[in-house]
């Protein structure tokens, strides 16, 4: 979402997912679903026509000057209810990292704040994403929120995204497990979470107006896998479409999208809700499948309510169709839970004590060491002298922008507020109070922990000088709505780490960015640890991390790229667009605001079509700086007696040993080579499991492939197809290792959509 001003245990899952079952044709609904459908359909049929309307179209608080005037919280949503049927008013609060209040509108409001999604997707462990879910979903409805705009999956297709912090990565097995428990985890409360944001969302600059062209079977293999995946293992009540046009078409009213897609090929029941101002039409979007208008207020012009009731009465809009919108929105309300369950009607206690350490868990597990020459680290707790320099590491750790930033437990020890850009009026450069420094102290209680600001290399220089460890903390703020024109850090930080390398051969780099940066000093470090936006207890699980009390375990859900030429797109396409209405903006030009902020539409072309992330770096033999999966530990891990079930079904099967001297987790990674609808070839992820072992233990691990990972979408049909054949295949630590190789024959298989 855009212009926000102000928007607002742990429970577990048996065990850790690793493959999806293929859903061959549309599974029968259960008699939960049923008895859901058949109540919203009795619900219809007792409704007015002004109730009907009522449903459409939210109010957007901060802006909302209903009449008469009706109590709502300072939050991203209101949909008032219908006292006289039991329709529960619908409150909505972003986001996917916490219940979200940007700029404090909610004075004293503060939640638990999770981790980027990025480093949850980084632990490659679904447990964790449900239960991440769960504590967040848990507090929304203890603070009377029944609507989480959570469930955030747009895939990594380019390094430098603004949003990348918010989502799970560029693999679309990897994204739509991860996102499935997550939303699992937030309806586990009865409250409704979306998915989002449906489809193609992948660059913040002009985002509102960009056309992203893709061949549709190619975005069938990517971008709606991930989705499509989500929605089987979460089942949402909502679909959020995006702000984008999709090939031609705006997202919110995108047939294809939204009523071949989503409604008829996947047989979705729940409802469509619009991103906030990414309605653009009455007549049109209500017949292309937008279900409800979020966020009214931000919108052009009112589309959903007046002008919604004359197009019914005139016919324009069937009353069919409105009657199928509302029943939508209620099937969500009650299949989600929330109708039988409704919230409390005031504020509840939360246990945030408790619901801190499922944020640091995440943190532990998804924080990556990404190099450690020498092994440098763990640290011991023995150190006389250590320096920590930057980022503010004394006070706190940084967190992304936009409509997910959390006001966390313990306060923002440190605020920047922006002077420019789309991001200015709704987010604010903020770290959340876990100091590392504290951290660190604890840890290392006989050592001399002292911190300097690293404004000056030289100053920092000397100060390192005899460190035990010099621990340069590097950062790289992103934010939703605006995406960064360079990926280098910030600063003069690449001058600041070379002189503090140039005078400690004892150096540890930590980043705290939502995604790749270039490290132009990567081969003068002997260690970096990616930190990601490690949430409220990234301070502590850094600590912990560099003692060794809890072992690395973190792999990369993202490819890290040399230099920005190696990517499909090396800077956001529309940035010399944006820059002359930027322009004309500061020239005095009253009429370069709103969403769309001056810009006209412009295409960004995806021409790498299924093949986005590590699968794009293979096809151009390009070798990155750290491939996607990689992730080093203090312990180390042998595959061995690789076993393949073939035929109809694939099935691999190997043992994982531990041959270090540490217990930890290893992530082995099942990659198979497949044909895309394009004829590319490319090994793609099939299958991964996060599995724990003790020194000198062994443990067998089986993956069952789900075949749509490995197909190719015929979007003549359409549907998938699995080719009778051999392929290939490699049991690997990231993309691109082969610590076993093997082939499966299989026998065609062809799947609907």
């Amino acid at each position: 979402m855009t212009k926000k001003i102000a928007l607002i245990a742990g429970l577990m899952i048996a065990s850790s997912l690793t493959s999806v079952a293929a859903a061959q044709t549309a599974a029968p609904a259960s008699a939960t679903a049923q008895s859901a459908q058949a109540r919203a359909d009795a619900l219809v049929r007792q409704m007015t026509l002004k109730e009907k309307l009522q449903l459409i179209h939210g109010y957007f608080p901060p802006l909302a000057k209903p009449v008469p005037p009706i109590a709502m919280i300072p939050s991203a949503g209101h949909i008032p209810g219908i006292p006289r049927l039991s329709i529960p008013t619908l409150r909505e609060s972003d986001a996917s990292l916490g219940v979200a209040n940007q700029i404090e509108q909610r004075k004293g409001d503060v939640a638990t704040a999770l981790p980027a999604s990025i480093a949850t997707a980084a632990t490659f462990n679904p447990k964790l994403a449900y239960e991440g879910g769960a504590m967040i979903g848990a507090e929304a409805r203890a603070k009377t929120f029944n609507i989480l705009l959570a469930g955030g999956v747009n895939l990594t297709r380019d390094p430098w995204n603004g949003r990348n912090f918010e989502y799970l990565g560029e693999d679309p097995l990897l994204a739509g497990i991860m996102v499935g428990e997550h939303i699992k985890g937030v309806q586990s409360n009865h409250i409704v979470s979306t998915i989002k944001h449906f489809a193609l969302n992948s660059q913040e600059t002009g985002r509102t107006v960009l056309d992203a062209r893709i061949d549709k079977s190619a975005l069938r293999e990517s971008d709606l896998l991930a989705f499509q995946l989500g929605i089987e293992i979460g089942q949402p009540a909502s679909v959020m479409c995006a702000y984008n046009k999709v090939n031609g078409d705006y997202a919110c009213e995108n047939d294809w999208l939204l009523n071949r897609v989503l409604k008829q090929d996947w047989a979705y029941k729940g409802w469509v809700m619009s991103d906030w101002g990414a309605v653009h039409s009455t007549e049109r979007a209500a017949i292309d499948g937008l279900d409800q208008d979020s966020g009214q207020e931000l919108d052009d012009q009112m589309f959903f309510d007046g002008k919604f009731a004359d197009a019914v009465k005139a016919g324009r809009i069937p009353t069919s169709r409105l009657d199928d919108m509302v029943r939508r929105i209620l099937f969500g309300v009650i299949d989600s839970g929330l109708m039988d369950h409704a919230v409390p009607d005031s504020a509840q206690p939360i246990d945030y004590a408790a619901h801190a350490l499922v944020a640091q868990k995440a943190a532990e597990e998804g924080i990556v060491l990404l190099k450690n020459d020498g092994n440098l680290l763990p640290l011991a707790k023995t150190a006389k002298k250590i320096v920590l320099i930057g980022a503010h590491a004394d006070v706190g750790v940084l967190s992304g922008g936009g409509s997910s930033q959390v006001r966390s437990v313990g306060g923002a020890p440190v605020e920047i507020p922006l002077t420019k850009g789309a991001a200015a009026s709704f987010a604010r450069i903020t770290w959340h109070a876990s100091s590392p420094l504290k951290a660190i102290q604890a840890l290392a209680p006989n050592a001399k922990v002292t911190y300097i600001d690293g404004s000056d290399p030289k100053a920092a220089a000397a100060a390192a000088q005899g460190a035990d460890m010099a621990i340069v903390f590097a950062w790289a703020w992103r934010t939703e709505a605006q995406d960064p024109e360079s990926m280098a850090l910030p600063d003069n930080q690449d001058a600041l780490i070379d002189a503090v390398a140039g005078v400690n051969r004892k150096t540890l780099v930590v980043v705290e960015a939502g995604g790749p940066v270039l490290m132009s000093w990567v081969s003068r470090v002997p260690a970096i640890l990616q930190a990601w936006y490690p949430g409220q207890r990234g301070g502590e699980a850094i600590a912990n991390i560099l003692f060794g009390d809890v072992n690395p375990s973190g792999r990369l859900p993202i490819t890290f790229p040399v230099s920005v030429d190696q990517a499909p797109r090396p800077e956001p396409v529309g940035l010399a667009e944006l820059h002359a209405a930027e322009a004309r903006r500061d020239a005095g030009d009253k009429t370069v605001y709103g969403m769309s902020g001056g810009l006209a539409s412009f295409p960004v072309d995806y021409p790498e079509g299924a093949d986005a992330g590590y699968r794009w770096y293979a096809a151009k033999n390009a070798k990155p700086l750290f491939p996607f999966g990689y992730g080093l530990t203090y312990s180390s891990f042998r595959y061995a007696n690789l076993k393949v079930a073939d035929g109809a079904k694939l099935t691999v099967n190997f043992d994982v040993s531990n041959s270090g001297q540490r217990a930890g987790a290893d992530v082995p990674q099942l990659y198979v080579e497949a044909t895309s609808a394009a004829g590319t070839k490319a090994y793609r992820l099939a299958g991964f499991e996060k599995v724990w072992l003790k020194p000198g233990e062994t443990r067998h691990v089986s993956l069952t492939v789900d075949p749509r990972v490995i197909a190719r979408f015929d979007e003549a049909k359409p549907g998938w197809r699995l080719d009778a054949g051999s392929y290939k295949l490699r049991i690997g630590h990231f993309a691109g290792d082969a610590a076993l190789t093997g082939t499966a024959r299989l026998n065609m298989i062809a799947l609907d959509p």
